[in-house]
């Protein structure tokens, strides 16, 4: 029997024939048939979410309660303590504290996560990475909980529980880990549109981070500044890593998860440690509602973009990080982030995404970490107000489980007149406390997506055609694996029939990649248009991809009887470029060198392989260079730092090994004279002599 799937995307749809027996009835848990279960029940197509939408707070109840206790996304985490910093006022935009004054600091607490793997998964798989931040504000904490993606794979906070579903192990398996290549996901993927703007960014270098120093950050939803005087500013709020954008590359990631499963949670607490303070620059996109409704998109759809060439970031903060945590277990993994902790002059929008997560958060952290009372814990709390006597938070809310403070006097309610009496009569409110911006909504309750959320492939195509040529390769080449990992062929026709809709060069290769014929273009709901390329979303060759080695870690690969003028120059030239040194041997311990010292070395070389490390030198002795032509790990060693696109700078002596890892001269293979400057950045062009790319 033919079954017709309707996708909602506007009151329009597009339709999927898919081949299956009738299905039952999809109900609640206590059996009311739903009618639609794509969409929240809202005030007019682009109104606020109603709290009275039990379907969908059934749905979400049960989903944020269905792990314990560890996260159910986001469970693999890594945080430091840091401070923000403004650097430009927006007291005339937002009457939000920490932005009122130039150089005043807030305490600030991030936390960065794979969204997909469980907390014993590895730091590298292909995923979005988590962006959260907390800051202890003067007036309590606000929780900016984005990604290192700017965009989202569905509109509708409905849906997440089946993206995360299809996403996790396969139900019947339990397997993959933290991986998305698998049946489910591409079968949600294939039959959710929505979602193509997002799995172009998935299937980019963007979910291949080399440190999260060098990701952005994003707030993704549109939210609002309101000042003093109540006016309200639409923003869009952007992390830039002053380290710059980098990335690894797929086959260097598969190895770094071997090599080092912890790969980026040691490069966070080793930066700490040794002063080279991850920073970001705070950066906003403020425009009001002329604009808003001027774009061809609309600006409370999570799946679209406000790109910078049209609406430039306005940089007025910096985030340093500086400490790390004392106790994983205390603050890393007991932090609560919530999207609906907002301070007075941050609000939010309509965004139907962000209205469910507001719901949603707030009633996981009460599942996860056991109690009502999970703010009380010392990460958790606010830092407290001038005025508030030492307490960080006053309200009646009493009791519940692992209370741990001990309220005083009778006043538990208010209004009371206990205070007449002289006793304690407790907080009351404040009229310049935190106040919704008073937005007028009107229109019929109703489960329906906004015609203007249709148009789910034009930013998709603005994606892949911002790109560059390493980049398109990527992508094309992620899509390829993803998909040939999929056992189902009709999930692989459907998803290619999506990519025709956004380029019909990156759908054949992808088909070329798997030996499959092209389909036919997927029908849409709306025109899908030509948006001017964005070179701000490159990373290869792009705006932020920085030429530098401040922060990154050279590998210094030596061995008995190196020479040692050439081994110091070498190390101090890495330390004056603002680099770290990491010194590696085949043995660790007392290396002789030319001159009779002896070095100890950082590492050995079986146990930090190349993948580890942005460039390499090699430093070596005739005598020692023999040896290792026939140590299978010192060859690889160097075979991989060429095929992963890094400076390889060497003496002389080190030629031998080099040849047989069949290194060939490029710019980026150089003396070690010239090797520092070389070490700057990765060799894009010498990709399409070492890999077969889609």
């Amino acid at each position: 029997m033919t079954d017709t799937i309707t996708r909602p995307s506007g009151n329009g749809g597009e339709t999927h024939q898919v081949t299956d027996a009738d299905h039952p009835v999809l109900t609640t848990n206590h059996g009311t048939p739903v009618s639609d279960n794509q969409n929240q029940l809202k005030v007019g197509p682009r109104g606020p979410v109603l709290l009275e939408d039990e379907v969908y707070r059934e749905k979400m109840n049960h989903f944020d309660h269905e792990r314990i206790p560890e996260r159910i996304v986001h469970a693999r985490g890594s945080a430091a303590h840091g401070y923000f910093e403004c650097t430009e006022s927006l007291a005339d935009i937002t009457r939000a504290d920490l932005f009122q004054k130039k150089g005043q600091r807030t305490e600030v607490f991030a936390r960065f996560s794979t969204v997909a793997g469980g907390a014993g998964s590895v730091d590298t798989p292909r995923d979005v990475r988590g962006f959260a931040v907390k800051f202890y504000t003067r007036e309590g904490n606000w929780d900016l909980v984005g990604n290192n993606i700017p965009v989202f794979f569905i509109q509708d906070a409905m849906k997440f529980p089946d993206l995360i579903h299809a996403a996790k192990m396969e139900a019947d398996r339990g397997y993959p880990q933290a991986a998305t290549a698998h049946d489910t996901f591409w079968d949600f993927i294939s039959l959710m549109p929505e979602a193509t703007h997002m799995i172009m960014w998935a299937m980019s270098d963007r979910t291949l981070p080399r440190s999260f120093a060098t990701m952005e950050g994003f707030g993704i939803h549109t939210f609002r500044f309101v000042n003093a005087e109540g006016k309200s500013t639409f923003v869009k709020f952007h992390w830039k890593p002053r380290a710059g954008l980098a990335s690894t590359i797929w086959d260097e990631t598969v190895k770094i998860a071997g090599a080092d499963p912890d790969f980026q949670r040691r490069d966070l607490f080793e930066r700490i440690g040794r002063g080279d303070y991850p920073e970001w620059d705070l950066g906003v996109q403020l425009f009001d509602e002329d604009f808003a409704n001027s774009q061809p998109y609309d600006v409370l759809d999570a799946t679209k973009i406000i790109p910078e060439e049209v609406l430039p970031v306005r940089i007025v903060g910096k985030m340093v990080l500086d400490r790390y945590p004392d106790n994983f277990f205390a603050e890393t993994e007991q932090v609560a982030f919530c999207p609906s902790h907002m301070v007075p002059g941050i609000d939010h929008s309509n965004d139907p995404l962000l209205q469910g997560r507001l719901f949603s958060y707030q009633d996981t952290q009460i599942k996860r970490l056991g109690s009502t009372n999970w703010h009380q814990l010392p990460i958790n709390q606010a830092k407290g107000r001038a005025d508030a006597a030492g307490c960080p938070f006053l309200n009646m809310q009493r009791d519940g489980h692992m209370q741990m403070q001990v309220p005083k006097g009778r006043a538990n309610y208010e209004p009371n007149s206990l205070h007449l009496a002289g006793e304690p009569g407790g907080p009351r409110e404040d009229p310049n406390g935190f106040k919704s911006y008073p937005a007028e909504e009107s229109g019929p309750k109703l489960r329906i997506r906004a015609e203007s959320f249709a148009d789910h492939y034009s930013q998709a195509r603005l994606f892949w055609r911002s790109m560059d040529p390493a980049e398109q390769a990527h992508i094309a080449s992620a899509f390829v694996f993803e998909l040939s990992k999929v056992s189902l062929p009709h999930i692989r026709t459907t998803m290619l029939a999506n990519l025709r809709n956004v380029d019909d060069e990156l759908a054949q290769r992808v088909a070329d990649g798997l030996a499959m014929d092209l389909p036919a273009a997927a029908p849409t709901s709306a025109p899908v248009i030509d948006m001017a390329p964005s070179p701000a979303l490159r990373i290869v060759r792009g705006p932020r991809e920085k030429h530098t080695l401040e922060g990154r870690t050279v590998g210094i690969l030596f061995a008995d009887g190196t020479d040692r003028e050439e081994f110091d120059s070498v190390v101090a030239a890495v330390k004056a470029a603002g680099g770290h040194p990491l010194t590696i041997a085949p043995k660790v311990g007392s290396v002789p060198l030319s001159d009779g010292s002896n070095v100890t070395a950082d590492a050995q070389l079986f146990g930090q392989p190349s993948v580890t490390v942005d460039a390499c030198a090699v430093i070596l002795a005739e005598s020692a260079c023999a040896k290792l032509l026939k140590e299978a790990a010192a060859v690889q060693w160097v075979m991989d730092a060429f095929g992963h696109l890094k400076a390889i700078g060497h003496n002389d002596a080190a030629k031998p090994l080099l040849d047989k890892a069949g290194v060939e001269p490029d710019e980026g293979v150089t003396d070690l004279e010239r090797f520092v400057d070389a070490a700057k950045q990765r060799y894009w062009n010498r990709e399409q002599h070492v890999r077969t790319l889609a």
